[in-house]
């Protein structure tokens, strides 16, 4: 017997899958390049420079958070493969 999957063309936000795993290294080496960048702007007495990649630091702090959340979450946010789209709503 065949199965059949019916996904359609206007499925995608009911069927997408989110990239957590792409986003949480994204951020890290975001994380890596604010720090170095807060470090080396306050060693050149650079405090604007400073406070910008440290306020940049923080936003990307605060989505490490919340990807990891997510990704603890388990299928619900980060299906795998072998997770079928969720039926819509009636």
């Amino acid at each position: 017997m065949v199965t059949l999957h019916l996904v359609r063309t206007g499925d995608e936000p009911v069927t997408a899958r989110s990239p957590l795993r792409l986003r949480l290294g994204l951020a890290l080496f975001g994380l890596v390049w604010t720090t170095a960048g807060t470090i080396a702007f306050l060693l050149a007495h650079r405090p604007w420079w400073a406070l910008v990649c440290g306020a940049l630091w923080l936003i990307t702090t605060i989505d490490l958070f919340m990807i990891t959340r997510h990704i603890r979450q388990g299928p619900h946010y980060q299906p795998g493969r072998d997770v079928p789209p969720y039926r819509k709503a009636p």
